[in-house]
């Protein structure tokens, strides 16, 4: 799964219609372009990409009164938002993406309802301690490491500890009533969301 094809259709998708700078303004305001590859050429390059493949749909709309050149806005299509929200729900319950998607995945879970997200993540938990258990009767018998790879295990079941710990932490936090979810009748958005939340 790409990071950058999620964070696209979810920033067309806030916007309602939007151009590339727009969408690239709105991802490096809000940090993307610290965690994610959201540099210009990836940013254009995928916008044109999900239009021909019918995800979003491509609007000429007029040269600016500057005189500038006309711009392209894009538009989620029904096909683009049911990827969007699959890709969405696929990285907050899967426990082996990279921090990038799941990053991106965090500022749009808000999209979803409290307890479709809440659920996704107990899921993840799952999923990470069935992942974790079999690393550790695999690669690190009781009494220590098997050699070379025993340390690689151990680094991969001190990564499903931390997160554990920290998936268990945001839903907590979630439960306690952060943030405002779809459905809610408050800002979902937050401020556009697109930064993950750090404790």
């Amino acid at each position: 799964m790409s990071a950058i094809r999620l964070l696209v259709l979810g920033a067309v998708r806030r916007r309602g219609r939007a151009h590339g700078y727009q969408v690239l303004g709105d991802l490096e305001y809000r940090g993307a372009h610290e965690w994610s590859n959201t540099k210009p050429g990836s940013i254009y390059h995928a916008l044109k990409q999900m239009a021909k493949q019918g995800v979003l749909h491509a609007h000429e709309v007029a040269p600016s009164a500057a005189g500038g050149p006309p711009r392209t806005e894009y538009e989620v299509t029904d096909a683009g938002s049911a990827e969007y929200f699959t890709l969405l729900r696929e990285a907050l319950a899967a426990y082996d993406r990279k921090t990038d998607v799941l990053s991106a995945a965090l500022g749009f879970m808000v999209d979803l309802p409290r307890d479709e997200v809440l659920a996704l993540l107990r899921e993840r938990l799952a999923k990470l301690a069935e992942w974790r258990s079999s690393v550790a009767a695999s690669y690190a018998p009781e009494g220590g490491h098997s050699g070379l790879m025993g340390e690689v295990a151990h680094r991969w079941v001190h990564s499903a500890d931390a997160e554990e710990q920290w998936t268990r932490g945001l839903i907590a936090r979630i439960e306690a009533g952060a943030h405002s979810f779809a459905g809610e009748g408050g800002d979902p958005v937050e401020g556009r969301g697109l930064a993950p939340h750090v404790a």
